[in-house]
């Protein structure tokens, strides 16, 4: 179990949250909105009102207690930066500030933000990459070259084993898992036969993975 402070409750924030409690985590949420708080409180315990601009605001929630800060304010990019740069001068363990382009990332990075994440541009990525192909089933993106995909078999490929297939010299992907109802196989061997309905996760880089996907 971990402890996150979390500080901005907009739609994301929310998210986060409540996920992070889920999961069985020590969560407080800061919010200047009393409403937002108000509504969250019933589900998160530990909620607390207040603009996290003001140094003793900060202060006061004890900020190197927790093991990692949240910045997810959506309205105000100087609020985020001024919340991110006092997180890391109170001494926060580890700050996760939210950006929304690659300007903002530099500026957050430049002033203690230990790491940036873009939720709507990692969402559009996805979608996009799940969309423009019918048979991409999730991804999740690794680096900027290379992803996690799972997708179904090419038809071609049933009653073959992985080495006949010659999966990742001719496709250029690696097999990390394989599906096939309940049963999972982690690490498949090269002689392993594919069946009907086998689905797979694997790695690559994604003109690879869709030119599969789009001739199954």
């Amino acid at each position: 179990m971990k402890s996150f402070l979390i500080i901005g409750m907009g739609a994301f924030g929310s998210h986060l949250a409540l996920k992070m409690s889920k999961l069985n985590n020590d969560v407080m949420i800061v919010d200047k909105d009393a409403s937002i708080i108000d509504e969250m409180s019933s589900i998160i315990t530990d909620a607390q009102i207040g603009d996290c601009t003001k140094e003793d605001v900060l202060r006061a929630l004890g900020v190197s207690n927790f093991d990692i800060c949240f910045v997810t304010i959506g309205d105000t990019f100087q609020s985020s930066l001024e919340i991110t740069s006092l997180l890391k001068d109170l001494g926060a363990k580890y700050v996760i500030s939210k950006a929304s382009r690659d300007i903002q990332a530099k500026f957050l990075l430049r002033n203690g933000a230990d790491e940036v994440i873009y939720p709507d541009k990692d969402m559009a990525e996805k979608l996009a990459v799940r969309c423009s192909s019918n048979n991409v089933l999730d991804f999740f993106s690794i680096n900027n070259e290379y992803s996690l995909y799972e997708i179904p078999i090419k038809q071609s490929w049933v009653g073959n084993s992985i080495e006949e297939v010659n999966v990742r010299k001719k496709y250029h992907i690696n097999i990390l898992l394989i599906k096939n109802g309940d049963s999972i196989m982690t690490l498949p061997k090269a002689d392993y036969i594919f069946k009907d309905d086998d689905q797979i996760i694997v790695i690559g880089k994604s003109e690879d993975v869709i030119k599969i996907s789009d001739n199954i």
